[in-house]
């Protein structure tokens, strides 16, 4: 494989026939007429599958002929991403009817790849395509999960293409053969696992947000919640007719399982939130307009000089801005973030407080009771949340010498 410092050839040319041309090793690549989306697709993709195999594309790859239009077999590549996110806004959706995240996370993951080969043909997109389209993942600086993970969306469009009967069966055989890169064993950049946020870390920010912020933090410190499950919290979806208070939120991770989330609130989370428990059930408990509204109070009742004419004129004129009527959970990290710059601590995110739960769950009552309180159906998962407590082990290793 070249080396990455490599210097890439470029994109070329040749007046004599008019055509883009790419030079490798002193061999000239001819990819269409100069100066045209179809050329610079092909440039990328002949310099993807290059860097990624460190030989050059069979004669006859790219066509030389720039009046060359001969319809490629079967549906482009392109074809198949727009006939697969017109499904995608109708499939993946919450049984209310609004959108999950999972599209967005397709877009995300398939955008190298219409870069590569929008315009190639499904039948001719094999193992070697998709380890150069793997490869620009790498250069691109992405780490080895998140590489894998989008990798295995794009096979997944290629599955969906064959049931569809927009793709050979071969070319999805073929594509789910190409293995993932395997940690130490390729360049792929090493992130670290998630793991708990420490509490001094949590304690630190709690001053530097809304009493909104502040208060989801809170919950989900103590109960293990999801971000997105607290962000959507309503006094609707929350049964206080017990000693227990629960919590069934009206979307969650694994409703399309048919399975119903449950949520214990216990009763430091019920003094917690009982300030926040609406009359109208229908309304989201935390809301940045609000946070917002209380925060410019705040400024106005701690202004020392009136606030001039001129000044009224310019607020009028300045539309305020529109907020959400509840966080979403981008915005709730951001806000988190923002805290952590603010108290010189290390950033961290929301999703960090419910492995933070899981540790302390496990640790305390056992791995089953973990399970039960996050809301998991295998203690396997269980496992990835919650960190191992080493306590028993040094004690035992203690008693036994």
């Amino acid at each position: 494989m070249p080396s990455r410092s490599l210097r890439v050839p470029s994109y070329t040319h040749h007046k004599p026939t008019g055509q883009a041309r790419v030079r490798i090793d002193g061999r000239d690549i001819y990819l269409g007429r100069f100066d045209t989306d179809e050329s610079r697709e092909r440039y990328r993709r002949v310099i993807a599958e290059w860097l990624s195999t460190g030989s050059l594309p069979e004669p006859g790859h790219a066509r030389a002929d720039p009046d060359d239009q001969r319809p490629s077999e079967g549906p482009t590549v392109a074809e198949l991403l727009v006939r697969f996110l017109r499904h995608a806004e109708t499939h993946y959706r919450h049984a209310d009817g609004t959108p999950t995240g999972t599209t967005e996370k397709f877009k995300v993951a398939l955008r190298p790849l219409r870069n590569l080969y929008a315009r190639s043909s499904v039948a001719e997109f094999g193992p070697r395509a998709l380890k150069a389209l793997r490869e620009q993942l790498v250069r691109d600086g992405l780490g080895r999960s998140t590489i894998n993970y989008n990798v295995g969306k794009v096979v997944q469009v290629f599955k969906w293409g064959v049931a569809e009967e927009l793709v050979p069966p071969a070319v999805y055989q073929a594509l789910a053969a190409v293995p993932g890169l395997q940690r130490g064993r390729s360049n792929a950049r090493e992130t670290e696992p998630v793991g708990p946020v420490p509490d001094a870390y949590v304690d630190a920010v709690l001053p530097h947000v809304s009493r909104q912020v502040r208060t989801m933090v809170e919950l989900q410190r103590l109960t293990g919640m999801r971000p997105g499950e607290v962000c959507q919290m309503r006094t609707r979806d929350i049964d206080t007719s017990g000693r227990i208070w629960l919590y069934h939120p009206e979307r969650h991770k694994t409703e399309h399982h048919g399975r119903q989330r449950t949520i214990y609130l216990g009763p430091k989370a019920q003094a917690i939130l009982s300030p926040w428990l609406r009359t109208e059930l229908e309304a989201f408990l935390f809301s940045p307009a609000d946070a917002d509204a209380e925060f410019r109070a705040r400024k106005r009742a701690a202004r020392k000089t009136p606030v001039q004419p001129s000044q009224k004129g310019r607020r009028q004129a300045t539309p305020k801005a529109r907020y959400s009527d509840h966080y979403t959970p981008s915005a709730y990290g951001y806000a988190v973030a923002r805290a952590c710059d603010k108290a010189g601590v290390p950033r961290w995110r929301p999703n960090r407080l419910r492995h933070a739960a899981a540790t302390r769950f496990r640790k305390e009552f056992g791995i089953d009771a973990a399970r039960a309180l996050l809301g998991h159906s295998d203690v396997t998962t269980t496992s990835i949340y919650a960190e191992r407590d080493e306590t028993l082990a040094v004690m035992a290793m203690n008693a036994i010498g």
